[in-house]
């Protein structure tokens, strides 16, 4: 159990810094009847892209964090905080599953780290899941909503799906750690 703690938590932490990083939390939607679709725009927390033809990227830093909105910092430091939490978490991991004792007569004696790892993981995937499904909820609501405009509309990008996937993953490791 403590090795599959450790997988789960070992991708749940990959999944983490690469939902982090990547540009694709909000996708350029499709709904009219045109066919013919020269440019995708990727929209995600650090950066905007176009993406031309499957041809030619072209991504722009966001130029200014205080003309970010409030939302797109909270998320960004939410995030932030989960990656290195998440590092931590993975570490600390490592050291109980390595100190965890065992002996032939009684139950095995838990590190400390391990409960400290499944508290991390924990955290971990509560702080990916609030800016994942908050993102995700404001992309549908808008979808929906007759009042945006069709150029303005998004779709769920492939970030988020990363970002669900390795919110489930941290949450699984740390109740098999928390359950020691």
């Amino acid at each position: 159990l403590q090795i599959t703690g450790l997988i789960f938590g070992g991708v749940g932490m990959v999944g983490t810094l690469a939902a982090t990083a990547m540009p694709q939390w909000r996708v350029s939607a499709y709904v009219d009847g045109n066919i013919v679709v020269f440019e995708t725009i990727w929209e995600g927390l650090w950066m905007d892209c176009i993406n031309q033809l499957g041809i030619r990227l072209q991504c722009k830093f966001y130029d200014s964090v205080l003309a970010l909105p409030p939302p797109l910092e909270a998320f960004r430091a939410l995030m932030c905080i989960a990656a290195g939490l998440s590092v931590l978490a993975f570490l600390t991991a490592i050291v109980g599953v390595k100190y965890t004792r065992r002996s032939k007569d009684g139950p095995q004696a838990v590190s400390v780290f391990i409960l400290a790892a499944g508290v991390a993981f924990l955290l971990t995937g509560t702080f990916v899941l609030i800016p994942v499904s908050w993102t995700g909820g404001s992309i549908i609501r808008d979808f929906y909503d007759p009042e945006v405009p069709v150029p303005l509309k998004r779709e769920l990008g492939a970030a988020l799906f990363v970002g669900w996937g390795s919110s489930a993953l941290l949450l699984a490791a740390g109740a098999m750690y928390c359950h020691f």
